[in-house]
């Protein structure tokens, strides 16, 4: 499992966006978000970090750091 602290997310919709994007990345088999704390949790098979940072990127937020 991978956890990464992501910024700008602000609402369900937003949740609902990082899960979509995060979950097209091969080897992704789940994702789970927590809003109030910015927590993403990827789990899965040989998970690709720059992958997973990209889609973040992708649906609109920022990985902190």
């Amino acid at each position: 499992m991978s956890t990464y602290t992501v910024t700008g997310m602000t609402c369900g919709h937003c949740v609902s966006s990082v899960k979509e994007e995060v979950g097209e990345v091969p080897g992704v088999t789940g994702v789970e978000v927590d809003l109030g704390s910015g927590r993403v949790d990827v789990s899965g098979d040989s998970l690709d970090d720059a992958a997973i940072r990209a889609a973040i990127e992708e649906a609109g937020y920022q990985v902190a750091g």
